[in-house]
């Protein structure tokens, strides 16, 4: 039997399938990871990235959807770590060679003003906001046929790969029932609402002090917080385009190559 591999060795399997586009077995085939220890092997994952001179820049929240629980086969909020190399400008090009399973889904975005850690009122966690957005994300498994357990997912930076962010709008701006469109080609491929990202995308970001102060860390100004979800996510084609529109925000978009 094959002794089970060291967190380390976990964390730079990880890292070098994101960096390659390389599809890996999943992690749980061969060795039980505690949630605790897939974030470890996040952690040192996305470390290697900043010794590669990327930043970090914010954090995705995953599975805050039911759609993307259903979509998932798993439950249970999660979260990952945005780096600047994973930003896509705003009506920008993606090529298909540098992921493994690539899906759009549509999200909003906050940036952030001031510090924000732990556990905090919805009222405490918009008062650190400084803008709110659409965005999109690009989320990518590195794992063979898309297919993993939660565990293998945190460690997989919970899917981590691409955001792109459209033009900022006031904090005060109302997001929790906003309609939300994703659209392939200029036609809807997913309907939705704001108010799927957990009922309010703002509980989402009190979600995302709490989580990553248990960590240790604090949402930093300028930091970018994607909130979740709002559909279940759509594979990516070449040669078409994607965009979320969404009310009263407007709307964010890119295209993909080959």
């Amino acid at each position: 039997m094959t002794a089970p591999r060291t967190i380390v060795e976990l964390a730079a399997e990880a890292d070098d399938a994101a960096r390659t586009a390389t599809a890996i077995a999943q992690f749980s085939e061969s060795q039980s990871l505690s949630i605790e220890e897939a974030y470890e092997v996040q952690d040192l994952s996305f470390a290697r990235r900043i010794e590669r001179g990327e930043e970090m820049v914010g954090i995705k929240m995953g599975f805050t959807s039911k759609a993307k629980m259903i979509q998932m086969g798993v439950e249970g909020l999660i979260w990952g770590r945005l780096s600047s190399a994973m930003r896509v400008v705003d009506g920008g090009e993606v090529s298909l060679r540098e992921y493994v399973h690539p899906r759009v889904e549509p999200e909003i975005a906050f940036i952030m003003r001031a510090p924000l850690s732990g556990n905090v009122s919805a009222a405490e966690a918009m008062s650190a906001v400084e803008a709110v957005a659409p965005a999109v994300e690009i989320i990518d498994s590195r794992f063979e046929n898309f297919k993993f357990s939660l565990a293998d997912v945190v460690a997989d930076n919970s899917s981590s790969s691409g955001f792109v962010i459209g033009d900022w709008s006031d904090p005060h701006t109302r997001i929790a029932n906003l309609g939300m469109v994703l659209e392939k080609d200029g036609r809807p491929v997913q309907i939705g609402s704001s108010a799927a990202i957990l009922g309010d995308p703002v509980r989402s970001l009190v979600e995302a002090s709490r989580i990553v102060g248990e960590s240790g860390l604090r949402l930093l100004p300028g930091w970018i917080v994607l909130a979740g979800g709002a559909t279940a996510a759509v594979a990516l084609e070449t040669g078409s385009s994607y965009r979320n529109v969404v009310e009263d925000l407007g709307s964010v978009g890119f295209s993909v190559v080959d």
